[in-house]
């Protein structure tokens, strides 16, 4: 018997009105829902997304790629998720599983889906953000396939009960809170003894950070004082380190819908658009 008394029944059926928040993002079948063609911009790489954490982790790493002085421009189209451009034919062309983000290579005629996976593929092309050496290069493997793995407890469980979903519920609060906070001490165990993930700053980092130094900075799901974030210290040294790049404060603009107006950069065609085409700056000219 669940906190709210509810059996399940012999066979599920879907109901699109329960499920609270986000129920609509998602359907328990795949393939598109509509024909909708996706924007092409003048780049290579063209990047579709929202800035929630998965897709926080990819424009800071075109950010970071840029930074370094690598040919890494792109074009930064929105989906807006909510609204269901996931399920798009477009988007699903370029990722089955309507889940944001997505890539395209023009280049080389390559479409990139799963977070982890476009990392990987950036850092190979260019050649930047993974450790040459086998044993740093492994251990940046270790953590970047950590994160892919450990996260959905973090947003997909511990962040849907605290945060959205419709009504409060003592036990899996309790069983996710209890599976976030062991992850949180994981890494704080980890960083005790290393600058960064792995022997220098990487697609590691990248791929954790979004969630996991995002979470004890006070900008997911506002637990941070539920979870006690602030005991994880050498988390959070790591996390201000991280936040203080310019790449990364950039990054965190791109495909943003939500925060402040000046923070929010729903598309990005060049590193002009932070300046002129902030939502601010856009509103202010309407």
């Amino acid at each position: 018997m669940s906190d709210t008394g509810w059996t399940p029944p012999r066979i599920w059926t879907w109901d699109a009105e329960n499920g609270g928040e986000f129920a609509k993002t998602n359907r328990p079948i795949s393939g598109p829902t509509h024909d909708k063609e996706l924007p092409v911009g003048k780049h290579p790489l063209q990047l579709y997304s929202l800035a929630t954490p998965n897709g926080v982790k990819v424009t800071v790493m075109l950010e970071e790629l840029l930074e370094a002085g690598h040919d890494a421009e792109y074009d930064a189209w929105l989906i807006r998720i909510g609204e269901g451009d996931q399920f798009g034919s477009g988007f699903v062309d370029i990722n089955p599983n309507s889940k944001i983000p997505a890539l395209m290579d023009h280049g080389t005629g390559t479409r990139l889906f799963e977070s982890g996976s476009i990392l990987l593929y950036l850092a190979e092309k260019f050649g930047a953000f993974l450790p040459q050496d086998p044993k740093a290069r492994t251990e940046a493997f270790n953590w970047l396939f950590w994160q892919m793995g450990s996260a959905p407890y973090l947003g997909g469980g511990f962040g849907h009960f605290y945060a959205y979903a419709p009504e409060k519920m003592e036990y899996p609060i309790n069983r996710f809170t209890m599976e976030v906070k062991r992850q949180l001490d994981v890494l704080d165990k980890r960083l005790a003894d290393s600058e960064w993930l792995s022997d220098s700053y990487s697609i590691a980092d990248i791929a954790n950070w979004p969630w996991y130094g995002q979470l004890v900075l006070g900008r997911l799901y506002d637990a941070e004082e539920f979870l006690d974030a602030k005991s994880y210290t050498h988390v959070n040294r790591w996390a201000r380190a991280i936040d203080e790049r310019p790449a990364v404060q950039r990054g965190r603009m791109v495909n943003r819908t939500f925060g402040e107006p000046e923070t929010q950069l729903h598309e990005r065609h060049s590193p002009e658009d932070f300046k002129t085409r902030t939502q601010d700056k856009l509103d202010a000219a309407e």
